[in-house]
């Protein structure tokens, strides 16, 4: 396993907290952190905020689980969800290249000026994380240092 810089992943907290307490809604930004996980198949990061979510957030086994499916869910996710997991997986597959105009117009909707760019380091940091766990193949549970 490849180590981790201390002073990387401090840094990465710190952003990572950072980012999370300018949107001003935990349960939001764990939502956004599972669904980029899930986007990016990172098993470490999906087992540590399926836990957050839950446990800490009481979020409910059904919106998770649902997660993966949330444009068909109907109403169990909110229009303000909906337009932060749109946001998500544009910002984390950029298939065009960038962030198509109608994604980004949704999320600005329903989140001000500075949500918004909070909301994208969440988005951000929640990419980077995946690609340190994945590329260094940490497990659900593994150390992550």
């Amino acid at each position: 396993m490849t180590q981790l810089d201390a002073g990387v992943r401090d840094a990465m907290a710190a952003f990572s907290a950072a980012a999370k307490k300018g949107i001003g809604d935990p349960a939001l930004a764990e939502l956004v952190m599972i669904r980029a996980s899930q986007v990016n198949e990172c098993a470490f990061c999906l087992d540590m905020h399926v836990d957050i979510a839950v446990g800490k957030n009481g979020e409910s086994a059904k919106r998770i689980a649902l997660l993966n499916a949330w444009r068909e869910a109907g109403e169990l996710y909110s229009e303000r969800e909906r337009a932060a997991l749109a946001l998500t997986e544009a910002v984390t597959v950029l298939t065009e290249g960038f962030v198509p105009d109608e994604v980004y117009e949704f999320a600005a909707k329903h989140f001000d000026e500075t949500e918004l760019a909070h909301l994208i380091g969440v988005i951000a940091v929640i990419n980077s994380w995946n690609r340190l766990m994945v590329s260094r193949r940490i497990e659900p549970g593994g150390p992550a240092w």
